[in-house]
């Protein structure tokens, strides 16, 4: 049997060579390799992305969209990681645990949208509390979401490296104050809300991992009315989907003594630097408590979304050449 032929748009950026770094050793793919002084002539790029029997598209968004426009080839399959096609409806949204039929849509798609980093975390948490019908879809939210500076990019990760540095970039910098990130549309659209969120994204000075919390009152959900209730229904909604030990897991019951969080538990956003795995954490009290979507913004938030999508779309195991 052939290797399917794997072609990485934007290889040069953040998430294409995190891409890079978790297909280069693989042995049951092969990875097409543009010469570098030709990686944007435009029809040196149409040729590799048509012989590709999948490509990762890790480009900004104007040009995302141009990529698919050079694509003829009917066999080419799509894994777009800009913002660009998250919200259109022949697009499949590559969050796999979103449902239990999105693995299937996966699986057959041609063209798969990767989720973006923020929204990742506040989709993971807001979509099954929707589908669960504990949260109506009119409740108004707000999500607050720690990152890395290797979220911003080359010019982010230069600006938090440069020497000598400018104190500000040694504290946390809110960010996106305008209620405009490029993140909101999808939050609302995946997780079936009628309204965006309020969204505090923040960037601080570690390179990668990820907290997105969401703050919510009790009498703010229907259908649970004891953080064990609500903690027990999430639980289960992922245990369905992703299994014990999945990439996708909720942490242990907050209100067990054996594995409940006492006054002293603290959430390090880079605790998951390196894997690729998403763990939800609820913490807080039968009135009012959060949720924590805890992963790193390069790997679920990224790149190894990205690789898991592939080994779903080309019939491979799910989490191959991920690190759990």
């Amino acid at each position: 049997m052939n290797k399917p032929k794997i072609y990485i748009d934007g290889k040069e950026g953040t998430t294409g060579l995190q891409i890079y770094d978790r297909l280069a050793q693989r042995e049951d793919i092969e990875l097409l390799l543009i010469d570098e002084a030709k990686r944007k002539d435009t029809a040196e790029r149409k040729k590799f992305l048509n012989e590709a029997d999948l490509v990762f598209l890790c480009l900004p968004d104007a040009a995302a969209v141009e990529a698919v426009s050079l694509i003829t080839n009917g066999g080419t399959r799509v894994i777009d990681c800009s913002t660009a096609h998250r919200t259109k409806p022949d697009w499949v949204y590559g969050f796999p645990e979103r449902n239990l039929t999105q693995k299937d849509a996966i699986r057959t798609a041609k063209r798969v949208a990767n989720p973006g980093c923020h929204a990742t975390g506040f989709v993971s948490i807001a979509a099954p509390l929707v589908q669960m019908g504990l949260l109506p879809p009119d409740t108004l939210l707000n999500c607050f979401s720690l990152t890395g500076y290797s979220g911003g990019g080359k010019t982010m990760i230069a600006q938090y490296e440069q020497e000598p540095r400018p104190p500000a970039f040694s504290s946390p910098a809110l960010y996106g104050l305008l209620q405009n990130h490029k993140h909101l549309p999808e939050m609302k659209a995946v997780c079936g809300l009628h309204t965006v969120p309020v969204f505090v994204p923040i960037v601080d000075d570690y390179y990668k991992g990820m907290a997105a919390t969401i703050c919510l009152h009790m009498d703010q959900l229907t259908g649970v009315s004891t953080l064990h209730d609500l903690w027990k229904k999430l639980h289960g909604f992922y245990l369905q989907i992703a299994g014990e030990g999945g990439i996708v897991r909720v942490e242990g019951d907050p209100t067990d003594p054996e594995t409940g969080i006492d006054s002293g538990f603290k959430i390090y956003a880079n605790m998951w630097q390196g894997k690729d795995i998403l763990s939800l954490i609820v913490a807080g009290n039968d009135s009012q408590f959060t949720i924590t979507a805890l992963f790193d913004n390069l790997g679920k938030g990224a790149s190894g979304a990205a690789v898991q999508n592939m080994n779903l779309m080309l019939g491979f195991e799910e989490t191959k050449g991920l690190n759990l």
